[in-house]
């Protein structure tokens, strides 16, 4: 059809044939169909390709989002078939059924849903996101058949009571036994389920929780958590020692916290891949907490040009970490995307002729040609103590996971001063802040002005779904508030994503970094040397050219990254 539908569009107006050939050629890379593909390069709208299509072949339109299907009629037509043809079986008459389709002359898939079911078929016109956001909701998502099959199964393995929950305050249980529950193949493939399941739904973080009355899994997913399932409550001890012993920890203690690893190796797709998790065990008062943090090789970022800084900032953050000796700090809360970062600037100076040292706790991913070194609290290995060791190593590059106290602070500072460049991490709100929290920590103000040549303030926010990404209209008071100029905000073009398959209804897919990059040159030290507040310094950096946080944030708006609630969700004016 995509020929014909191509030529229909051009003769009536609604795409010009270079729009044509440009769809083409992304449907012969890319493949899909036509229409969908014009549709993703904002050339037109589903509902203008719906509208079009119904006129052009006299067949009715229909809105799924306000019909419901009745259970009979969606049993007429197998999941299966239903996902191959991309069709919804919306109602029945008699020997008739209506199908929603796409492509309404697709006569293979109503001759094989005549042979199959026995009914005569009627066509109706439906958007692609429609019919696949039906099929979720009626036929189920095929994790969501996955884990039912599953469920089923553990039932009749188990059985409804034979496995005794075991109340918090009791101190005697059969450690045997709880390994031998959590080898029950149905425990096994749940467990096996929500492990891979994340990584397909693009997942950073997995919760399991367990409540007096419900046990729960959640999923970390562009930063924010969705509840995914609810496993039987009486599966608690059984789930929690699965996951434990993957992670080679210990069973039988309960009542103090375990940190663990796994490694799996799954195929997903036609793609095998191996899988990191960080395992997090956790003692709350109606059973453990596990939170595992899934470390896929393939979604660390490397290229420092796609992290998304700002030109004039990637420049000034390329200077820093090329240069012999120094200070460069990445700062922000847990999960701003720190790790990514520094690992990126480490890539960029990964050479045969560079020592590139990394005291790490814990070590995230394993970097070719670089050394890194894992931190044992437990046995007097430190931050501290790993940099002290590094300078006896003669290094080129250290990196310091984080700077948490003087100690730290002090042996890095020294060592940017004898000829090292150091990079670290700490938790504070923007760049200017950092300035005072290593004073804090009892720094001298003439030992930060010297050793400190760049501090990068980060944040990640959510991108707009490319597969769904259309205009919105927002009132410019809204976008002067938000920090736009008001001669601007009157211009301004701004998107959102409508919600589709692709992005789970979210309207968001992936993430971009905000950077705010702050260059120590002359005039910044003299202000630290005098003992410049915050504010003071925030000011003067700006006046010399500083992106902040939200300007980072206001520049992604007007490259249509994101959207005016991510960028006021996660920075200020």
């Amino acid at each position: 059809m995509s020929d014909r539908l191509g030529e229909l569009l051009v003769k009536a107006g609604k795409i010009n044939k270079d729009q044509l050939k440009q769809a083409l050629s992304k449907q012969r890379e890319e493949g899909g169909r036509l229409g969908t593909n014009l549709v993703k390069m904002n050339l037109l709208s589903e509902n203008e390709l719906v509208e079009f299509l119904s006129k052009q072949f006299n067949v009715s339109a229909i809105n799924l989002s306000r019909v419901e299907v009745d259970e009979s009629v969606v049993k007429i037509i197998p999941a299966d078939v239903a996902r191959k043809y991309t069709i919804m079986p919306v109602s029945k008459t008699g020997a008739k059924v209506t199908i929603a389709m796409l492509d309404p002359t697709n006569v293979f898939a109503m001759d094989d849903i005549k042979f199959m079911t026995g009914y005569n078929v009627e066509p109706v016109i439906a958007s692609e996101t429609a019919i696949r956001v039906a099929i979720e909701k009626y036929y189920g998502s095929t994790h969501a058949l996955e884990l039912k099959k599953v469920m089923e199964d553990i039932d009749d393995d188990i059985g409804g009571d034979d496995l005794e929950v075991l109340e918090e305050e009791a101190e005697e249980f059969d450690i045997d036994a709880l390994a031998e529950e959590s080898d029950e193949a149905p425990v096994v493939r749940l467990v096996n389920i929500i492990l891979t399941d994340a990584i397909k739904r693009g997942a950073s973080d997995i919760h399991i929780e367990p409540y007096e009355k419900k046990y729960r899994c959640r999923y970390r997913i562009d930063g924010i958590l969705y509840e995914v399932m609810h496993p039987p409550l009486r599966l608690r001890e059984a789930i929690t020692s699965r996951l434990k012993i993957m992670a080679k920890l210990d069973i039988a203690e309960k009542r103090l916290p375990q940190d663990g690893r796994i490694k799996i190796k799954t195929k997903i797709g036609d793609k095998e891949k191996e899988l990191d998790y960080r395992v997090s065990v956790l003692p709350t008062i109606f059973g453990e907490k596990i939170v595992l943090r899934l470390l896929d090789k393939d979604k660390l970022m490397l290229d420092m040009t796609k992290l998304g800084f700002e030109v004039e900032s990637l420049a000034k953050f390329d200077y820093a970490i090329k240069q012999p000796y120094g200070m460069v700090l990445v700062t922000g809360p847990t999960g701003s995307g720190k790790t990514n970062t520094l690992y990126s600037a480490l890539s960029n100076v990964n050479t045969p002729e560079t020592n590139i040292m990394t005291a790490e706790d814990p070590v995230e991913f394993n970097l070719t040609g670089i050394n890194q070194v894992q931190m044992k609290e437990s046995i007097g290995l430190n931050f501290a103590a790993a940099l002290r060791s590094f300078l006896r190593q003669d290094p080129n590059i250290v990196l310091v996971g984080e700077i948490r106290d003087f100690e730290t602070a002090e042996v890095a500072i020294k060592a940017s001063l004898t000829g090292h460049l150091v990079l670290s991490t700490l938790h504070t709100n923007d760049a200017p802040s950092t300035i005072n929290r290593l004073m804090n920590m009892g720094i001298e103000p003439f030992l930060v002005a010297t050793s400190v040549q760049l501090i990068v303030a980060q944040r990640l926010v959510r991108r707009i779904c490319s597969f769904c990404k259309e205009p919105v209209e927002i009132p410019p008071s809204a976008l002067v508030t938000a920090g736009f100029k008001e001669r601007e905000s009157r211009t301004l073009k701004l998107f959102k994503g409508r919600g589709c398959e692709q992005c789970g209804d979210t309207g968001y897919k992936g993430r971009v970094g905000l950077y705010e990059v702050m260059d120590i040159d002359d005039e910044i030290r003299e202000l630290i040397l005098s003992g410049a507040s915050s504010l003071e310094l925030r000011d003067k950096a700006i006046e010399l050219g500083m992106i902040t946080l939200r300007g980072s944030g206001l520049q992604k708006i007007r490259d249509g990254m994101t959207t005016i609630e991510e960028v006021v969700r996660e920075t200020v004016l």
